[in-house]
């Protein structure tokens, strides 16, 4: 079947069972889709139509997505194609006509797959990351929001990947162009251990084998992160009612890559914590919540690269608490996110003077799955 990196990621919204249809010589196929909006609102105003820094909340669409998929037999595909919109933590509002056109298209996600057995498969296309704890999309995840962790990962490559399973032990390695750069010099790797049916371990890899100037997505293609290491660990529980994944992160961007950007003068790194839950209450009803932090080496003055956002030398904290309630195919649910950082060299948050230290955003997401 279509292998997706299922390593510490996991959802409270499931996902209807596909609609099924025979199409001719390329067999059974399987549809899915989802359809949701959102409304958003913080604290310090962002950029509106025609008034810079002017607005606090706003709405718009988070997904309106079709996937197609054939998972049995020797050669198999999935496609998922329509608009989509990714909020993260501390980042300014974009509406999701932009965000879709300046990240992956309408086609985010979509590539061949040849599966000569049960436990083997090469997959070939626009790959979801290997990388880290959150998948990219509103609705595969707990919280409507990505985390501060996230945005040192990548999400969607282009290249080709192998998977292999041997009963507890599932790995994966694959060879992309990173951060959606359209230069294939990047290696992803990750590997998970299924000790039992309620504990598992991971660890992920990846890093530029080079060096990499070009910016091939103005959203997507974040050129100091296209050019670092990054290494994730972590252990995930799951209980009948309780799942819990804490993990750490660092990353490092050498110096040559920080100097030929024009960014700095010396090697920069970031090291990062979190703690991802989600508890059903009920089969309709759960709560999720997510706590990180993370720091960017260096200080203002010493030639270290802005990593994070809040500048070389600052440390960030998050909490996100996001309940959800799903009956069927609809869903809705709630979000509040609080960020705070200690910020350096003159950067912030969204606002007025751009120098906010801390964040309040609250959201809602409603909408369809078929």
């Amino acid at each position: 079947m279509c292998f997706v990196n299922e390593a510490a990621q996991a959802t409270p919204l499931e996902m209807p069972s596909p609609l099924t249809f025979h199409a001719g010589p390329l067999g059974t196929l399987n549809v899915q889709g989802v359809a949701s909006g959102y409304g958003i609102w913080q604290d310090n105003k962002f950029a509106g139509s025609g008034n810079p820094g002017n607005k606090s909340a706003s709405a718009d669409i988070s997904n309106g997505q079709v996937i197609i998929q054939k998972n049995t037999g020797l050669v198999q595909f999935y496609l998922q194609a329509g608009a989509y919109n990714v909020m993260s933590l501390g980042s300014n509002f974009v509406s999701t006509g932009t965000f879709t056109q300046n990240t992956f298209g309408a086609l985010p996600v979509g590539y061949l797959e040849i599966a000569p057995t049960g436990n083997f498969n090469v997959q070939i296309g626009k790959l979801p990351t290997l990388i880290g704890a959150e998948y990219t999309f509103s609705y595969q995840n707990w919280n409507i929001e990505r985390g501060l962790l996230w945005g040192q990962e990548n999400a969607v490559n282009k290249g080709i990947q192998a998977n292999y399973t041997m009963g507890p032990v599932t790995a994966s390695l694959s060879w992309n162009d990173g951060f959606y750069s359209d230069r294939f010099n990047w290696v992803t790797g990750a590997l998970t251990w299924a000790i039992n049916k309620e504990n598992s371990v991971f660890f992920q890899a990846g890093g530029n084998m080079g060096h990499t100037n070009f910016a091939y997505s103005s959203i997507a293609t974040t050129p100091l992160q296209n050019n670092e290491s990054i290494y994730d660990l972590g252990y995930t529980y799951t209980g009948a009612n309780l799942v819990v994944t804490p993990y750490v992160q660092y990353t490092s961007v050498p110096a040559s890559a920080i100097q030929a950007l024009g960014v700095g003068t010396r090697k920069t790194s970031t090291l990062g914590a979190a703690i991802l839950a989600d508890y059903s209450l009920t089969d309709k009803i759960s709560v999720a919540g997510r706590v990180e932090y993370i720091s960017n080496s260096g200080s203002p003055t010493d030639g270290a690269a802005n990593l994070t956002g809040f500048g070389p030398g600052s440390h960030a904290w998050s909490l996100t608490v996001t309940p959800t309630y799903q009956d069927g195919s609809f869903f809705a649910r709630a979000e509040l996110s609080y960020v705070t950082a200690s910020m350096q060299s003159g950067t912030g948050f969204s606002g007025t003077n751009g120098l906010a230290k801390n964040q309040l955003r609250g959201m809602v997401e409603t909408g369809f799955m078929f």
